[in-house]
């Protein structure tokens, strides 16, 4: 899933723009942003973090990069991969 502060019908405009395949939530209020540690404060942009987490909660793995997105998606995975035992 994906978050962002945007409102519900920006995240609706994006999903169906890109055709993302999962699920996007609205976080306008900030307040998932400041529980994981990412809000830059009422003004700023969030900062922008991939964290994979598993089933029970635990954070496998947090990936930090302002500008590389392929980054968050290939890192992502790979920890994916780790998790489920899945090479490739």
């Amino acid at each position: 899933m994906g978050i962002s502060a945007d409102q519900v019908d920006r995240q609706l405009e994006f999903d169906d723009a890109n055709s993302l395949g999962f699920a996007l939530l609205a976080d306008p209020s900030r307040a998932i942003a400041r529980s994981f540690g990412v809000s830059r404060g009422r003004f700023l942009p969030d900062k922008r973090r991939t964290f994979v987490i598993d089933r029970d909660g635990m954070v496998l793995r947090t990936v930090r990069s302002e500008l590389n997105m392929r980054l968050h998606s290939d890192r992502a995975l790979e920890a994916l991969r780790k998790a489920t035992g899945l090479t490739g």
